[in-house]
């Protein structure tokens, strides 16, 4: 009998874990259901404003819905960073020419608690290419019901927001202004130590 060959029981580095790329916490409890009042009062008034447009047809102006259709535009969009994949900027601006207009993402809402977690994993690291902030919401594996009512469908992983200048946008800046300032908050409260030392005699 031949003898098995032992493999090597060292773990498999990734590049980066989508948790340290999304600098943001998880948007759960209170802040959740206000961030979700928040956009379903806006988006019933812009709907009442949109005149006489097909709901469907209205919401897919607004939304893109389901991480499809989130990896989707985000992929399409121009990334912020130089790439290093080697191939020209002239081939890709050609190829963005040929495809129909494009609207960029103002900002994705992803499910936190969903399972298998590979579903949403790539969707914050694609977004910080593209400088999208990317919201993680938890709401004890109800989240997908809850983030769906934005989008008038039964559940959703992922909701990215289209960049419109509408009162959905606005509200979105809002809740962006200040998840930034509690960060800064917290920036500046937190002691930095100090790296000098006293001499010792």
């Amino acid at each position: 009998m031949g003898k098995k060959k032992n493999k090597s029981k060292r773990p498999i580095k990734s590049l980066k874990d989508p948790e340290q790329v999304v600098t943001s916490d998880y948007i759960g409890g209170d802040s959740f259901d206000e961030l979700l009042s928040k956009l379903i009062r806006g988006v019933e008034v812009a709907k009442a404003s949109a005149g006489g447009l097909p709901e469907k047809i209205w919401m897919k102006q607004q939304f893109c819905v389901g991480v499809n259709d989130v990896t989707r535009v985000l992929e399409r969009m121009p990334a912020a960073v130089a790439s290093h994949s080697g191939c020209s900027s002239e081939a890709s601006t050609r190829k963005a020419l040929r495809r129909a207009p494009l609207v960029p993402l103002q900002a994705v809402l992803v499910v936190a608690d969903c399972h298998p977690k590979w579903l949403t994993k790539h969707i914050p690291i694609l977004a910080s290419t593209r400088q999208v902030p990317v919201l993680c919401v938890k709401d004890n594996k109800g989240s997908s019901l809850r983030l769906g009512q934005v989008a008038n469908v039964r559940t959703a992983l992922a909701i990215g927001i289209k960049a419109r200048d509408s009162i959905i946008n606005k509200t979105i800046d809002e809740v962006l202004k200040g998840i930034n300032a509690v960060a800064d908050e917290q920036k500046i409260s937190t002691p930095v130590p100090s790296s000098s030392s006293s001499p010792v005699a």
